[in-house]
């Protein structure tokens, strides 16, 4: 008799399927797939959402007035983010600091945030329901790095546990990994309100906590997640189309580039070329796809 699924492993299987399919991963499949199962949209997302309710695409750079979720998608050669705030210079980042020994690093980025405390060092924390510092190892060889926390993150205190951290895991399964063996943080650990674009005052002022986090982990391979995550990495604004595609530096650490999650729940038709550059970080990693025969 076949076991019953409860709801939630059933809508995780759904994403699952649906994301191998989008990039054109379906030869594995032992049975054919039901049709009828991939159409259908998951209960999560069965009630529009509106900016600071349960459920909201979370860390997501639209407007507060633009569900990520139920939005036309745009025009198939937009592939723009949401635009940063112009900033006439970025200051220098933080001196690379001396390696730590990989038992001593969780107990590392525990100082970091210490450090961090209640923080009120810009705007951001009179919005603030919780601080969104990190997840995951702190030996990872892999490391995530995205904007900002959204609606979910800033409940939880979590980075990437809402719709785009669904798919952010998926992603992460395609690698063959899980997400307990990478780590994943963001520019700026409060929530922006609306979920708008971190200003320069606030990433300039947050990111030298997450160049602190880089110098702990040492992962050998960052990948940055839409335009924000790329801008304070690398220290200048740039077209994402430019920078993908190419292994940058950053830190002493491999930079590969691709869009944030939120936008490929926007336009699901990019998926294929997010996994493009998943496999440009795979390859630097010296991971195959998990075998799925």
């Amino acid at each position: 008799m076949a076991r019953q699924l409860d709801s939630a492993t059933r809508v995780a299987l759904v994403e699952r399927v649906r994301f191998y399919r989008d990039l054109g991963l379906t030869e594995f499949y032992r049975r054919p797939v039901d049709a009828a199962l991939l159409a259908a949209e998951p209960e999560l997302s069965a009630q529009p959402e509106t900016p600071g309710a349960p459920g909201l695409a979370s860390e997501t750079w639209e407007p507060a007035s633009q569900p990520a979720l139920f939005a036309d998608f745009q025009p198939a050669n937009s592939h723009q983010e949401h635009p940063i705030p112009h900033s006439k210079s970025m200051p220098a980042p933080p001196e690379i600091a001396a390696a730590i020994p990989p038992a001593s690093r969780a107990a590392a980025l525990q100082l970091i945030r210490e450090d961090i405390g209640d923080c009120t060092r810009c705007p951001l924390h009179t919005g603030r329901n919780k601080l969104v510092f990190g997840d995951g190892s702190p030996v990872a060889r892999l490391m995530f790095v995205g904007e900002g926390p959204g609606a979910d993150e800033d409940a939880q205190g979590l980075p990437f546990v809402g719709r785009a951290g669904q798919l952010l895991n998926n992603m992460i399964a395609a690698m063959g990994l899980r997400r307990e063996e990478v780590y994943i943080a963001n520019v700026v650990k409060c929530r922006p309100p609306g979920n708008r674009a971190p200003a320069p005052e606030e990433a300039n002022t947050c990111s030298p906590f997450l160049f602190r986090q880089i110098d702990v982990i040492r992962p050998q391979v960052i990948v940055a997640l839409g335009a924000t995550a790329v801008t304070y990495l690398l220290g200048a604004r740039q077209p994402l189309a430019g920078l993908r595609g190419r292994v940058h530096s950053v830190r002493g650490t491999q930079l590969i580039v691709t869009y944030h999650p939120a936008y490929l729940l926007r336009d699901p038709r990019q998926k294929k070329e997010a996994w493009a550059d998943l496999q440009i970080a795979m390859r630097e990693l010296g991971l195959k796809p998990p075998n799925r025969g």
